[in-house]
């Protein structure tokens, strides 16, 4: 056995294998590879299809997988794992990342993937690609209609083991519908997206009219469509972007201002700039106000779902201008955000910046190329198909010779050579007959041959007609781009404005805090408080109004920045701060209540506790007067307690409640009692002591067995307005019957028909009663001329003044809750809760269901 030498071997001389390069030339060559690779082959999309590489990959790849939209989905990672082995070999997360957002409605106002599972949101990232599962999207297949029949290149893999579209074939401007982002080296791209039904509608007019110019264009694509709806702020950067391909507008959240609490309004956002999140603006805007330079904001709260889609809600601080803080609201944080258009895209294989027309016009051309190839192979394929059937006709004309040849023939080819010679076949022709069965050579074989030769030779003539005229052409392609906007199109959701909008006025025009200036505080009929943005006098009511409205039951003036007290029926006097009410606007006054918020979002009420009027705080009057219902009267003493919210001002006994309650300008106003027996007492307010607040007041009405005050307040004995002064209104009805089921009666009395009395007497008749009547259900005094509403606010009418204190009442129609005079006073005409009268209303005819309160 030889023994192996331990000698090691001489070194090899490498010398001759040693390069001198210059490092610069180098590393310049290295990187334009490098360069070249990210703009062609990843960042940049093409112009005719909007689509980066790896996104035509992970389209195609779906495709050839047999994935299909009315299919089932399929894992994710098994398409990434697919185009990975295939087509893209860069890494699972980058290709499941394009995967993800072209399946992101929040991302792509189109979306092309329809993807199941946790695809991620604006805040946070998508799962793992083994927990989700995708399928195409139904406007997928318009990108990928046509692959098979020719219609664009098809060029090798990375390895050159398969092939993949160089371009896909695109029944839809994609790039501009989906917008496209990308950094590339030395350049990068920012597209918008637009509105699909908007974008085909200028295709289509490019198509027809090819000297079209931008501003023909832009009369079908005024601006991009963003996926979250906004709004654009300026048009003047949008058409920067469409002449030269780079400009920039602001996009804007869309927000209203509303009563999100009893006490408070906030800024309610609706939708978002492109690519912001809630969770971004939340976190800035409690940066923001943890730093101080945010004020006014007490709490911002997310209330997304996806019953209701986005609703964030910012809390504005009371004294606080909702306007002034939404202003800075835009200017410090993503509210508000600036969206830079770069137009860079591929268009014969080199970058360059497009405009709209630009890249219509790429998108125009290569769909008229990808048609009239696609019409091409469809011709070729019938024309094949024709000679074959023009074969199988002639085979069939002598079908015996046909088999015999055949038959005595040694082999195919001697075969073949004989049919080719005997019938003067083609070879194509030859071998389809040879090769297809004797069951198809039937005479009823032969009919459906000559059937389908003529449908045949009608295609190739409509075929050669497109391919033969252009205008053909055009109007083929417009129709199916129309079709594709009729199954696909939405409507727009990014509103445009023009300038800086209308939205809120400048931050040093609108102050941030609410100043403190004089207002009315007003109350209605149905329970509805505001206040006023000036203090003009209110305008009296007028009585012939037909139109809608509230009647007001109590008008305090005070400022915005003061406090009223609002009194309740269980006899408690609750503060209520004046600028946590809705202001109405300017131009309106006491007749229309339509913007105010219902009382109980301010006031707390218990159970069958009512809100009867409002009061000032100031201690400039003779104080209060109150009524109950079981003929209590009261005046109190003005102490209202400072560190208190709310307070007793009367000692009421069981069963009783206050119906009835009047501020007092002075002592020479007179008191007056209405009872459910018609009984009517006025006396002089100089009759009641004041007492304190705990105290429960003395007798006021005397009242019968099963009597009940229906209403107390006061009138002014100098109102002189009118024909009339002050008159007397009472409703009257049965006390047996059902709520609302009663036909009532009403009538109105001067006041002065009815002499004072002492306090504590059971006072004058004010009603009579006819047969089915034995109680007042409604009762009110005031100054003429008296108005009723309904339970809706609806003003109806009321009879006129009647001159008998005694006499009967009119009948009436439609369902009366409140009356009220010309200007508010502070008694309550309100119907005890479950009852109600009708007055018949010739404005509109019909009758309302009583309210039932």
């Amino acid at each position: 056995m030889a023994r192996r030498s331990s000698t090691p071997p001489p070194p090899e001389d490498f010398t001759e294998r040693i390069v001198d390069i210059d490092v610069e030339q180098e590393m310049q060559g290295a990187f334009l590879e490098y360069a070249y690779s990210v703009i062609y082959s990843r960042a940049l999309p093409d112009a005719r299809d909007g689509l980066k590489p790896v996104q035509r990959r992970i389209i195609y790849t779906m495709q050839d997988m047999g994935l299909r939209p009315e299919r089932p989905h399929v894992k994710s990672s098994r398409v990434v794992g697919d185009v990975m082995g295939k087509l893209h070999p860069h890494g699972d997360t980058a290709i499941y990342d394009a995967l993800v957002r072209l399946a992101q409605g929040f991302t792509m106002r189109a979306p092309l993937v329809d993807g199941h599972g946790n695809f991620g949101s604006l805040d946070d990232g998508p799962a793992a690609a083994r927990y989700t599962e995708a399928r195409p999207a139904p406007l997928t297949t318009e990108l990928t209609n046509g692959l098979d029949e020719d219609t664009v290149d098809f060029v090798p893999n990375y390895d050159n083991s398969l092939s993949q579209p160089e371009v896909l074939p695109a029944s839809f401007p994609n790039l501009l519908v989906n917008g496209a982002s990308g950094i590339a080296v030395g350049m990068a791209t920012n597209m918008a997206p637009h509105n699909l039904i908007e974008v085909i509608a200028a295709a289509r007019h490019l198509l027809m009219h090819p000297n079209a110019t931008l501003e023909d264009l832009m009369r079908f694509v005024p601006g991009p469509d963003l996926p979250t709806g906004g709004r654009i702020i300026g048009l003047d950067g949008i058409r920067d972007a469409y002449v030269g391909g780079r400009g920039s507008f602001k996009t804007r959240a869309t927000v209203t201002i509303e009563n999100v609490t009893a006490r408070k309004q906030g800024v309610v956002v609706t939708e978002l700039p492109y690519l912001v999140g809630p969770e971004k603006v939340i976190g800035k805007i409690k940066e923001l106000v943890q730093a101080k330079k945010l004020q006014g904001i007490s709490d911002v709260v997310d209330l997304s779902d996806r019953t209701q889609g986005l609703r964030l809600v910012i809390e504005i601080k009371a004294g606080f201008n909702p306007d002034a803080v939404l202003e800075h609201l835009y200017r410090l944080t993503p509210l508000e955000e600036s969206f830079g258009i770069n137009n860079v895209a591929l268009v014969d294989g080199q970058p360059r910046t497009l405009g709209l027309h630009e890249m219509l016009s790429v998108y125009v051309n290569h769909r008229i190329d990808v048609v009239r190839r696609r019409t091409g192979f469809r011709r070729a394929k019938r024309q094949d198909r024709l000679h074959l059937v023009e074969g199988l006709l002639v085979a069939i004309v002598d079908i015996d010779e046909v088999i015999r040849i055949i038959r005595s023939s040694d082999d195919t080819a001697m075969a073949r050579e004989r049919l080719v010679a005997a019938f003067e076949l083609t070879q194509v022709q030859t071998d389809y007959i040879l090769e297809m069965p004797l069951r198809r050579l039937t005479k009823f074989s032969k009919i459906e041959l000559e059937s389908e030769k003529s449908e045949l030779e009608g295609e190739i003539a409509e075929l050669d007609k497109i391919l033969g005229d252009d205008k053909v052409l055009r109007r083929l392609i417009s129709s199916e781009l129309a079709q594709v906007a009729k199954t696909y199109g939405t409507p727009r959701r990014t509103v445009l404005l023009e300038g800086s909008g209308v939205t809120v006025k400048s931050a040093s025009a609108t102050p941030l805090e609410v100043a403190d200036a004089p207002c009315w505080v007003l109350l209605s009929s149905t329970g509805l408080l505001a206040r006023t943005t000036n203090t003009e006098p209110l305008i009296p009511l007028d009585p012939n109004h037909r139109q809608a409205h509230d009647l007001l039951v109590s008008a305090v003036r005070t400022s915005v920045r003061g406090e009223v007290a609002a009194i309740t029926s269980f006899g408690r006097m609750i503060r209520v701060p004046v600028v946590d009410m809705p202001a109405l606007p300017p131009t309106s006054n006491a007749p229309a209540l339509s913007g105010g918020a219902p009382a109980t979002e301010f006031v707390t009420l218990a159970k069958g506790e009512r809100l009867l009027a409002l009061t000032s705080l100031n201690t400039e009057t003779a104080g209060l007067a109150l009524g109950t219902l079981k003929g209590v009267v009261k005046r109190v003493v003005i102490d209202y307690p400072a560190n208190k919210d709310e307070w007793e001002i009367i000692g009421l006994r069981d069963g009783d409640e206050v119906v009835g309650v009047v501020e007092l300008p002075t002592d020479e106003a007179e008191l007056v009692f209405i009872s459910s027996e018609a009984q009517l007492l006025r006396f002089s307010a100089k009759l009641v002591r004041p007492q304190g607040r705990p105290a429960g007041g003395m007798a006021g009405i005397n009242l019968p067995g099963g009597a009940r005050v229906v209403w107390f307040g006061a009138v002014d004995l100098s109102v002189k307005d009118g024909e009339w002064g002050n008159v007397v209104v009472t409703v009257s009805g049965s006390s047996s019957a059902l709520p609302g089921t009663q036909t009532g009666a009403a009538k109105v009395t001067p006041f002065a028909e009815y002499p004072a009395k002492g306090r504590a007497t059971g006072g004058v008749r004010c009603h009579r009663f006819v047969k089915g009547e034995d109680t007042l259900l409604l009762a009110w005094a005031g100054p003429a001329p008296a108005v009723a509403a309904s339970s809706t606010g609806a003003a109806v009418a009321l009879p006129v003044p009647d001159s008998r204190r005694d006499g009967s009442g009119l009948p009436l129609k439609k369902s009366v809750v409140a009356i009220a005079g010309p200007r508010p006073v502070f008694g309550v005409g309100a119907a005890e809760p479950g009852e109600s009268t009708t007055v018949d209303d010739e404005s509109t005819g019909d009758t309302e269901a009583p309210s039932g309160d």
